[in-house]
């Protein structure tokens, strides 16, 4: 189904819409007193947006110096062109040592690449161990947020959830005995991992290191105990220098939630004597959407979820409408980019407001680049008839004068005498939860016109 379609059942339960909109909006506000609070706050976005975008006019070089550094200090790495050959090569590692138990931290490339039920269906046992993600994959879900990846669902229903998976007792929701019983819960699922995987938020080209960012410490707890500890980074993820790391640092954590600096951010750079660490660089799909002028900069995100928390068509529709690995706005520019037809609805499901742009850490200009999906999309991909009609009618109405004058004298005379039944409609979905505005007799036309007469 469409995001439109997908989106009309999400909002069926209107109370649910409401609390989802108000947990986000607050997610926001957070990061907005944040951001205040911080002095050449824009001077920090610019600063990030030149480092990235001199990574990517340059990717090949860094990404071979990162290679080079990180076999220096000991570490393995791997190549995948795309999802299927990074789930082969980390399940052939974790083969290699009979690994059974996987403790995973978050990370949107594993997501992406679907390794969870790639690795269970090589009879692999995958944990999650972010809460969040804990909780969705409990429930048989994907994440419907990059870092609230459970922002969709109450503590009432983690309570039900525990209850069958975990044993947990009823406690109507209790947030303090619901985490302490999930850290029992994880805690015995480290202890008897083989290996770890995580993400990577930051690869540091000069030292070959990277740098994993959570606020549990869930990824720090799996990679210490397991004997294999494998990362899996997109190829974007990297950043030059070492100390290019205090400007994304400080970025990433306020426009995410607020906060002056995740709990953890964890510096990785070569394994502990009797381990392995290896590193998984991954394309899927990257260096096709670095060659769209018009979409590179998509390439610069962060992952942070600003401008999810802040798109009006998100918090009132829900990730999971999107249908894809990352939802939300950048999600809408970057899944096209995959698979145009699949994804053709989601630059659609935005009003084009700019918020996204505005809060984005790293200036990407998603609003205008959704703007451009569409004019791609309505070349490429067919639209329903309906549409089409529509929009031809409209083009014409709006560019001769006389039909536009006709049109809006039918539509004010229908919204002032019409009866109420016909004018909110089936046909008017907009009318459904607003009331139109008050008609006026005449229009700004008319009463310039007069104006200039009266003179």
């Amino acid at each position: 189904m469409a995001h439109a379609d997908e989106a009309a059942l999400f909002n069926k339960d209107e109370a649910k819409v409401d609390w989802h909109d108000k947990a986000l909006w607050f997610v926001r506000q957070k990061r907005d007193k944040s951001a205040h609070n911080v002095k050449g706050w824009e001077e920090l976005r610019n600063l990030a947006s030149a480092i990235k975008a001199n990574v990517l006019s340059d990717l090949d070089t860094y990404l071979v110096q990162f290679e080079e550094n990180a076999k220096k200090n000991g570490v393995t790495v791997h190549w995948a062109a795309n999802a299927e050959e990074h789930n082969k090569i980390v399940h052939s590692i974790l083969d290699k040592h009979n690994v059974k138990k996987v403790v995973k931290s978050k990370s949107m490339l594993t997501e992406e690449c679907h390794l969870n039920p790639y690795l269970e269906a090589n009879a692999i046992e995958v944990i999650d161990t972010d809460l969040g993600e804990r909780i969705v994959q409990l429930a048989q879900e994907p994440p419907s947020h990059i870092v609230l990846p459970a922002i969709h669902k109450k503590k009432e229903e983690v309570d039900i959830l525990f209850q069958e998976h975990l044993g947990t007792k009823p406690c109507n929701g209790d947030p303090q005995y619901l985490t302490a019983e999930a850290r029992k819960h994880l805690r015995n699922k480290f202890l008897k991992a083989d290996a770890a995987i995580t993400g990577v938020n930051f690869a540091i080209a000069d030292t070959g290191g990277f740098v994993v960012c959570t606020n549990e410490g869930n990824a720090d707890m799996g990679v210490h105990l397991a004997k294999v500890h494998i990362a899996c980074m997109g190829m974007e993820k990297l950043i030059p220098q070492e100390k290019h790391l205090g400007v994304f640092l400080r970025l990433l954590a306020r426009s995410a939630t607020g906060q002056p600096i995740t709990t953890y951010s964890s510096h990785f750079n070569k394994p502990e004597p009797g381990k392995e660490m290896h590193i998984v660089i991954v394309d899927n799909g990257r260096t096709e959407q670095l060659s769209r002028e018009d979409f590179r900069t998509s390439l610069h995100c962060i992952r942070c979820g600003a401008c999810m928390n802040t798109c009006p068509i998100y918090r009132r529709s829900g990730g999971h409408s999107y249908k894809a690995t990352i939802p939300g706005p950048i999600g809408s520019i970057l899944s096209p980019g995959i698979d145009l037809k699949k994804h053709s609805s989601l630059p659609f499901a935005s009003t084009l407001c700019g918020s996204c742009s505005d809060v984005c850490p790293v200036k990407i200009n998603i609003h205008e680049q959704l703007y451009k999906w569409r004019q791609v999309i309505v070349k490429e991909v067919p639209q329903p008839v309906v549409k089409k009609t529509i929009l031809k009618v409209a083009g014409r109405v709006l560019a001769n004068s006389g039909m536009y004058g006709f049109a809006g004298k039918s539509a004010r005379f229908m919204l002032k005498h019409a009866p109420r039944f016909l004018v909110y409609s089936k046909l008017n979905v907009w009318g459904k939860a607003r009331d139109l505005p008050e008609v006026k007799n005449g229009n700004f036309d008319e009463w310039y016109k007069k104006r200039k007469k009266n003179e």
